[in-house]
Parts: C-alpha cells; structure tokens; sequence
C-alpha cells in the first residue's frame, strides 16, 4: 500500500516520552475526585468487578484503535478520519470540538488548584502555620464551603443566573492567566519538548499521591476512612446503574474519542509499540485512580478521628461530596485538621496542578495538530490564536455565575450526550464502515503482543453495543423523566437547555469544518479499495431489510399502545432479530474483505442500523430491571462496619495485583521485544517514515 503521508512529521524522542505523556492525557484531575467518589457511592469494593471488566473490554481495545488508525495514518484525528472516505471527517472534527469546549473550562479549574496551592504557600510562611480554610468539626466543614463557594468564587444560584453571568471574579482571572501560559509553555515548540517536559509532570503527582497516601495510612482512624473506600456492597452488583458508571467512568477517564490518543499516536516513530503501549497507559491510569482513592479516603478517615477525639465529631459521610467539592471543599477541611497541614495541602495542591496540566495541554495539542493538518498554516501562528481565543471563553467561567456554567457544561460534554456518542461514533465508523483489518495487521506488524480477531469483533460488534446502551439508556431517562427541559411546574430549566444545545452544535461545526477546503500541498493517498469489486449483495440487502424491520418493531413499542405482554414479546423479537442481522452483516464484512473484493455498503449500514438496533433494546430492558431493582431493594441505609473485613483485605490485594501483575506482564513482554530486536521505539531516525502494510 501506498505511503499515506507524503511529508517528514515530527516524533516523540524516545517511547518513554509517549507513554508519559499518554499517561498524563489520561491521568486528570477527574482520576482523584471521580473514581473515588464512584467506587465509594456504587458498591465499594464491589464496584471494581464492573470496573475491571470495562477496563479490558472497552478501555484497552478502544485506546489500541485509536493509536493504531493515528499511527497508520500519521494524521491528527479529522484527517485521520478522512483517509478511509472524504466523509468520515466530521467523525474526526466531532471529537475535537468537544475537545475544545472542554479547554474552555478545563484551565479554571486548573486556575482554583493555583490559587489553593498560592495559599498553602503562604499557609506555610505564617507563623502558625493556619490555612484561610481551617475550622474544627461541621462548623470547619461549613467554613471550608464557604471559603470555595462564596470567599473564593463569589458563587451565585444557578437560579439567580439564568440570563446574566454576573461580574468577573478578578481574582480567578491572573491564575487562569497563568494557566494558559504554562499549557503554551509546554507546547510551543512540539512534541519533543513535550515528551521532556512530561519526565517531570507524570512522575511528580505520583510522588505526590504516594506521600499523600503514605501520610494518610499513617495516621490513627485511616481505617475508617478505608471502609467507607473499599467495604463491598454485593447488592450494588445487580443494579444496571452500577455497571453503567463503571463502563462510564473507564471510557471518560482514559481520555478516549477527544482526537488526544489518535493524534499523539500520529507522532509516533515508524517502528513503535502499538498494543503493549496502550495496555501499560490503561492499567497506569486505573492505579493513578485506586491509589488517589486510597490517599483520599485514608486522610478523610484521619480527619474523622481527628474531629471525634476533639468532640466536634464529623464522619467521612460529612464530607465526601462528588466532584470539585472533594478537591476544593472535603480534602483541603481534612487536611487542615493535621499537624503540618500547610505542607500537605502544598503536597495535595501540587499534585492536583501537574495531574491536571498534563491533561489540558494535550486536549490542546490534538486541537492544534488538527489545525495545523487541516491548514497547513504555521503551529507558531495557531497556537497564539488559539490560546488567546481559549483564554477568552475562560473568563465566561470565571464570573459570579460561571462555576454553575461550568459544572452544567462539563455534565453534556463528559457525559452520555457527548463524549460517550462520540465513543460509540468512532467505533462504528472503524468497525462498520472501514477495513479495521487493516489496522489490526498495522498494529500486529510491530507490536510487542498481538492482537487476534477477537479484537474486531470487539471493536464492531460489542463495544458499540455497550456504548449505544448507554447513549440510550440516558436518551430515555432524561426524556421520559420530569425535570430534565422542564420543571414540573413548566418552567424551562435553563442550564440544561444550554448544555444540550453546546452538544447538539458540536457536529453542526464539525460537519462546516469538513466542509471547508484544507491544504493543497499534502498529495491524497491511494484507495485501493476504490478499485475493489463488490460482493455479497443479496446478503446484505437481507441484513439491511432485516435490521430495519428491527427498527420499526422499536417504533411500533414505543408509539402504539398494547397490552404488557405484547410488548415484552415484541422487546425481545426486536433483539433477536437485531442480533441476527448484525452477526449477518459481520459474517458479509468477515467474508468480503479480502484484497480483491470488499462487503456492500448495504451490508455495513445493516450491520450499523442492527447495532443501534440491539443497544436500543437492551437499554429499555435495563430501565425495566432498575425500576424492579430499586422497588425490592428499599432498605435501610448502608450499615458501615468500623474496621477492614478479610474480604475488603482481599479486593485490596487483588485490585494491587491487577495493577502490579498487569505492568509486569507488559513490561516483560517490551523486554523479551527488545532482546529480539523487534519493533521496539529508539531514538528517532531522520528520513525513516515506514512503509505502510
């Protein structure tokens, strides 16, 4: 096959450098307050179950995809996209757009670490060493809230910001400042600096996390904290939702469907690692989670025995609140209770700042490089423009009213509505409608472990399943729910009409910017597939018919009125036949793309439209069982024990092995690629740009 980039492009310096900076695109600020705060609300302990198994169905495999289509493509995601059919780009630009609304709010919260790192600084300079947050027992609860909510942020209701933003809060203006010129900084003279940059910002938060987590397991009432952490709730198990936030949490923590992986991977050498790469930065980036749950949990409990022995008693329950209210309300209360408190909120905030710096400078780096791709135009030009027009967008945020903005904002694009559509899009554009045998070969060819054909049926079959049962299992909660356009009494909710306008703009955008004509100077590559003949028509006119049948039986469920039992009959008819149909449309793809034939585009859309199909099916099944769930399991609340059960010592000891085990195996399978001088990434050579297979 023919060279798809015709042009020398500029490579990481050594696979270090790319696994680091991988691992900080993944490892963010969500690792420390999301993760935790999950694993303790869905089940403990239990919740790693679920957990796990996303990580290696969906996680792996999806990173694996996009570092092999970036790799084989040597493109930022748009144009990656572009080089299997002219109109798979806005597939691309979909990612990269909800990349740059998330840069719009991302660097303010970065902008809170600074400034709460600013004043663990100066918490350590005064003499008695006391943080403007600090308060003992709820009343110190309250004032930490009130320190973040109202000192800091000046936060107005959402209510009383519905129309208007309120003034700018200054003091967030010159950290976001900051902010934006270190994220510059990092990246302004290309891959290279980053990958140097990154063997200080990755390994220093896990220095820090690991002194945290030191300091928090050495303290008296740790335990508690652990309990509350890790003490399974089997019963969460049988709860659909459960296993919902656990794919969830895998998907949006590893960074996936931004262009981020796919355009780092761009970058690599010729003769880089794909698989044994992806594998090391997914199971590095669930141990930066587990392990920030233990410093989280463990310092919370010390803050418990802490506040009891005082007689202003405060529980871990207290406190533990999800998102930023972890980082900026319950963790700064918890450490203000300790000796030496300034130090360690200067340890915590420090970590917070190169977790999150590493995450928002990659976001902007996929941005720029599809830019730059797409244009031709100079990185030295762009990335100016792009940080003045980012910092712009930011000072929405940092009014009165932006935290609200924020928060609603972040909900769309990081939930089902954005990020996970866009998951299932990718997976569904390479599974369905390109040759993703191509870069299953690609990525074998030099790879330290191979990939098998499971790996496709993955990719094309059961990770948009899972996928499109999430997208559609939020699509009927919110639309078949009260409160989610409208309050009950018929008020239109604001905030979420916004939000959901953002993620509906997204391919509206996407689809102008494929639109508009790129550079002229990049030759196109040949499609051989263009050339192939097309076989197995009648077979997939067959699936399609079918797969649309599927369709409608859904239509008819849904809008014609029928007894119980007709629908139950009907649900299961519309699955089965979607099954049918896409393992039909798999069968012609399995078949038909060989190197001298190719699979009907009515196969590939029958195998789409069955997909679809199927998801739909199931998440209405699922809405059905958490309704049965949650009407038989209306118990007391969870009884928490006060120490550590064997089987909690167990999960700890499992989650540990996973996470040292998974490394090693990786790591001795890079070795035993080394010693057989296979693929392996060394230094860059100049003018080797690879053949393509």
């Amino acid at each position: 096959m023919a060279k798809l980039l015709e042009e020398q492009r500029e490579s990481w310096g050594t696979r270090g450098g790319f696994i680091l900076a991988a691992i900080g695109s993944a490892v963010g600020l969500g690792n420390l307050w999301g993760f935790p705060y999950k694993l303790y609300s869905y089940g403990g302990g239990a919740f790693l179950i679920p957990y796990v198994i996303a990580l290696f169905v969906v996680g792996v495999p999806v990173m694996i995809l996009e570092f092999s289509i970036g790799h084989y493509t040597q493109r930022a995601a748009p144009d990656a996209f572009k080089r299997g059919h002219k109109r798979f780009e806005i597939a691309g630009w979909w990612g990269i757009i909800l990349a740059f609304v998330i840069i719009t709010y991302y660097p303010v919260i970065l902008a809170y670490c600074f400034s709460f790192l600013w004043y663990s600084i100066v918490g350590i300079f005064t003499k008695g060493g006391n943080l403007p947050w600090a308060g003992a027992g709820l009343e110190g609860v309250e004032k930490a809230k009130l320190f973040f909510n109202e000192t800091y942020l000046g936060k107005v209701d959402i209510e009383d910001a519905r129309f208007y933003l309120c003034s700018i809060r200054w003091n967030i203006v010159l950290p976001l400042a900051v902010t934006w010129m270190a994220m510059y900084f990092c990246i302004f003279k290309g891959v290279k600096l980053v990958g140097k940059i990154v063997w200080l910002t990755v390994p220093l938060p896990w220095l820090m996390l690991l002194v945290l987590t030191v300091r928090g397991l050495t303290l008296e009432g740790s335990t508690q904290g652990l309990v509350y952490y890790l003490d399974p709730v089997w019963s969460e198990l049988a709860k659909p939702v459960t296993w919902r936030y656990a794919f969830g949490q895998v998907f949006f923590s590893l960074s996936l469907a931004y262009g981020v992986m796919i355009t780092y991977a761009s970058f690599l050498h010729r003769k880089s690692d794909i698989n044994n790469n992806a594998g090391i930065i997914s199971i590095a980036d669930f141990a930066t989670s587990f392990v920030a749950g233990l410093a989280v949990f463990a310092t919370l409990g010390g803050m418990a025995y802490v506040t009891q022995q005082a007689g202003n008693a405060v529980m871990v329950e207290d406190v533990a609140e999800p998102g930023p209210s972890l980082a900026f309300v319950a963790f700064p209360y918890a450490l203000a209770q300790l000796p030496y408190s300034a130090w360690f909120s200067f340890v915590f905030f420090f970590a917070l700042v190169t977790l999150g710096i590493d995450s928002a400078f990659s976001l902007t780096e996929s941005i720029l490089a599809s830019i730059v791709d797409k244009t031709g135009w100079r990185r030295s030009i762009v990335l100016p423009v792009l940080t003045v027009v980012g910092f712009g967008f930011g000072l929405i945020y940092v009014t009165e009213g932006g935290f609200n903005w924020l928060g609603t904002i972040d909900g769309f694009v990081n939930g089902t509505w954005g990020i996970a559509f866009m998951g299932l899009l990718e997976c569904v554009v390479l599974g369905w409608l390109w040759r993703i045998g191509i870069l299953r070969r690609h990525a074998n060819s030099r790879s330290d472990w191979k990939l098998g054909k499971w790996w496709e049926y993955l990719i094309r079959l059961v990770i948009p399943v899972v996928l499109g049962t999430l997208f559609f299992w939020q699509l009927f909660d919110d639309l078949t729910g009260d409160g989610f356009l409208r309050s009950p009494e018929g008020k239109l909710i604001l905030e979420n009409c916004v939000g959901l306008g953002v993620v509906a703009l997204v391919p509206v955008l996407a689809l102008v910017l494929s639109l508009v004509r790129g550079r002229r100077d990049v030759k196109e590559p040949e499609r051989p597939e263009q050339d192939l003949t097309i076989a197995g028509r009648r077979g997939g006119t067959a699936a399609f018919f079918l797969a649309v049948g599927v369709a409608a039986l859904l239509f008819v469920w849904l809008k014609v009125p029928m007894p119980q039992a007709a629908k139950g009959t009907l649900l299961w008819l519309s699955l089965a036949g979607g099954v049918v149909a896409m393992l039909l449309s798999n069968h012609l793809l399995d078949k038909h793309h060989t190197s001298t034939t190719q699979a009907s585009w009515a196969a590939r859309w029958a195998g789409i439209i069955a997909t679809m199909g199927v998801s739909a099916s199931i998440a209405i099944m699922l809405i059905s069982l958490t309704q049965t769930v949650a009407e038989q399991t209306k118990e007391a609340d969870k009884q928490i024990p006060v120490k550590l059960s064997v089987i909690s010592y167990i999960i700890l000891t499992v989650a540990l092995l996973i996470i040292i085990g998974g490394l090693g195996w990786c790591f001795l399978k890079a070795l035993a690629a080394a010693n057989k001088d296979t693929a392996i990434q060394h230094p860059d050579e100049v003018g080797d740009e690879g053949q393509q297979t």
